[in-house]
């Protein structure tokens, strides 16, 4: 049997502090894990605590899920000449890399060392996907990672509903580089140092990068529209209610304990505040996580491709049949 990491943590990540929700879970005594309940990031301190990882814990390793980008595109980091995207994060935001995390505010401030744009929405026609395309000289296809095509949005891409990029900036900025500069903390980043299973069975903690919408179709999750009904949305409560089955389900089948807490909360859609749907991603991101890591699931780095494995990253538990 693979081993198994004495605890796992999924935060649904937002750029907006307030709405950052983490879920839990640490293996007991008998092997199973007791999943709590949904709790908010904290704001300051390091990264397990943070996350809320307890400080009285089993031995073994901390796998952390984190739902924005680890990674850069193949194309762009040959033209920047990264070959190693681990090695380069902690110096993103310094030395020849200090305008990286300075999203542009124009289109003639995009460069190879400043790659995200636009930093606001600006006047009609002002900010369009072409001015990345031009003043990188990639185009939509070369400016997505393999696990995110064909339809993600780009990275470098800071603007709408879809975008990921500034949630990727705060992330890698405030909370992945200062660990990997911190010499206290054991910490590897999936798949980059490793398979999963030797960096887990390594112990220390692991982080891997994770997309709730992929992960609830591992759980029997689902929002699409029923024949015959109405739309169907992770922001209404009633929907989210209606999804407990399939959460609850899955962990009684994987020998998942629930807090009393948490069950209520799945139940309940998480109720009827603005930030049910983060702590709804945060709960469907762990048990994902944890059907990865107890086998239900391969994580789904492609063979082969040291692109990925270098400096593209991968998403959990997503298939490796994806286009180059």
């Amino acid at each position: 049997m693979a081993p198994l990491p004495a605890v796992v943590a999924h935060a649904d990540w937002s750029v907006a502090p307030g709405k950052r929700q983490v879920a839990v879970a640490v293996r007991q005594g008998d092997g199973r894990y007791l999943a709590g309940p949904v709790q908010k990031v904290g704001v300051g301190g390091g990264l397990l605590g943070r996350i809320g990882v307890p400080r009285e814990r089993p031995a073994g390793a901390v796998v952390l899920g984190f739902d924005f980008p680890i990674g850069l595109p193949r194309a762009y980091a040959a033209l920047v000449g990264v070959v190693d995207f681990r090695s380069a994060l902690p110096g993103f935001g310094s030395g020849e890399w200090a305008d990286f995390y300075l999203v542009a505010t124009s289109r003639e401030e995009v460069g190879w060392r400043r790659p995200f744009y636009p930093a606001t929405p600006g006047g009609k026609g002002d900010r369009a996907r072409w001015h990345l395309h031009e003043a990188l000289g990639l185009d939509d296809a070369a400016l997505l990672r393999r696990c995110e095509r064909p339809w993600a949005e780009a990275l470098f891409w800071t603007l709408g509903g879809r975008q990921v990029g500034k949630a990727a900036i705060d992330g890698w900025r405030g909370l992945l580089a200062p660990a990997l500069r911190d010499g206290r903390l054991d910490v590897a980043v999936w798949p980059f140092d490793g398979p999963l299973d030797e960096l887990v069975a390594r112990g220390g903690v692991v982080v891997v990068e994770t997309y709730p919408r992929e992960l609830y179709g591992h759980l029997g999750v689902s929002f699409l529209r029923a024949p015959g009904s109405p739309p169907r949305s992770k922001r209404r409560q009633a929907d989210r209610s209606a999804n407990a089955a399939a959460l609850l389900g899955w962990a009684e089948a994987s020998g998942t304990v629930l807090a009393r807490a948490l069950r209520e909360a799945v139940v309940s859609g998480f109720g009827p505040g603005a930030g049910g749907e983060d702590q709804f991603d945060a709960v469907a991101g762990l048990f994902g996580m944890l059907n990865v890591l107890l086998g239900g699931r391969d994580p789904g780095v492609p063979a082969g491709d040291e692109a990925v494995r270098r400096v593209e990253g991968w998403i959990l538990g997503r298939s490796a049949d994806r286009p180059l």
